[in-house]
């Protein structure tokens, strides 16, 4: 599908295993309904993480109101009705996975006047009803930017609250046009200032940026309370998205990952497969990073 960087090179060749846990899971998120982000965004991470039991959920269905042309989610302008059923099931499933660590995602909902920040809390609430001792990892949008909203989500204390920039600025209008980038750095401000929580946010590369530029990026997040960052390839998931520009090779995004520890993060995941929830239970593993 890659028009612009021509035929993927080795590093970027997956390895395909499944097993009986590839199955139990793919099982059970179907028994409850659920979506994930790893099927929903053709995440090419999901056969490993299903093979070791672990799914990102996706709420508020799986149809998106914004148009970034790097994601596979689906997209409308009036998605359906929040499934009412869906913070139990999500919770069921966490109980039924005996998940430690648990991250939580959802599409955009524009549509919705509170973004679908009241939805988020239900699901939090419920998870811990069932499991009280699982941490929660909560990737949110950016809800317009509507501090009171977004107040909502952070006040339930998720141990780790995730907000991705994605790209740099200056391909904001070509990448997520509906997006702000000084916006999504003021949410993560918010998030340590006034919240006191854990933050984490995520990139991809090879869009067409400058390394100078990824470098400048890792820098706004680190100035604004940012604790955690990933920083992965893009793959363009259909002919209808954003060509990839340029494959970065391994020893390229080592590099990165030296500019970011160098900045400050406390935890930094930067090779070609990183995505912004994957392994994500080993940031929450770390104490370090939790304490």
């Amino acid at each position: 599908m890659e028009r612009g960087a021509g035929r993927k090179p080795e590093w970027l060749k997956i390895r395909m295993v499944s097993g009986a846990s590839f199955a139990a899971t793919r099982k059970l998120l179907g028994r409850h309904s659920l979506h994930t982000v790893c099927r929903s965004a053709m995440c090419p991470n999901l056969q490993d993480c299903w093979s070791r039991g672990t799914a990102t959920f996706l709420l508020l269905g799986n149809v998106c109101t914004r148009t970034c042309r790097f994601c596979a989610v689906g997209k409308v302008a009036n998605p359906p009705a929040p499934d009412l059923l869906e913070p139990n099931n999500i919770a069921l499933a966490v109980k039924s996975m005996e998940l430690k660590h648990a991250v939580l995602t959802s599409v955009t909902r524009d549509d919705l006047s509170d973004g679908g920040a009241a939805h988020w809390v239900k699901t939090i609430k419920a998870i811990r009803n069932q499991t009280p001792l699982v941490t929660l990892e909560c990737l949110i949008p950016d809800f317009q930017g509507n501090e009171n909203t977004f107040d909502l989500v952070m006040a339930e204390a998720p141990e780790v609250l995730n907000h991705n920039i994605e790209t740099v600025p200056s391909l904001y209008t070509k990448v997520r046009p509906q997006a702000n980038y000084k916006a999504s750095l003021q949410l993560l401000l918010r998030a340590k200032e006034k919240h006191g929580l854990i933050t984490k946010s995520g990139l991809m590369v090879g869009m067409g940026e400058t390394a100078e530029e990824i470098t400048a990026s890792l820098h706004d997040l680190a100035s604004h309370g940012c604790d955690m960052v990933t920083i992965g390839q893009y793959l363009q998931p259909s002919a209808n998205h954003l060509p990839v520009e340029r494959y970065i090779p391994p020893a390229e995004f080592e590099q990165y990952r030296i500019i970011a520890e160098a900045a400050g993060f406390r935890h930094v995941q930067s090779a070609p497969f990183v995505r912004s929830s994957w392994h994500a239970e080993a940031y929450a593993q770390n104490t370090e990073i939790l304490s």
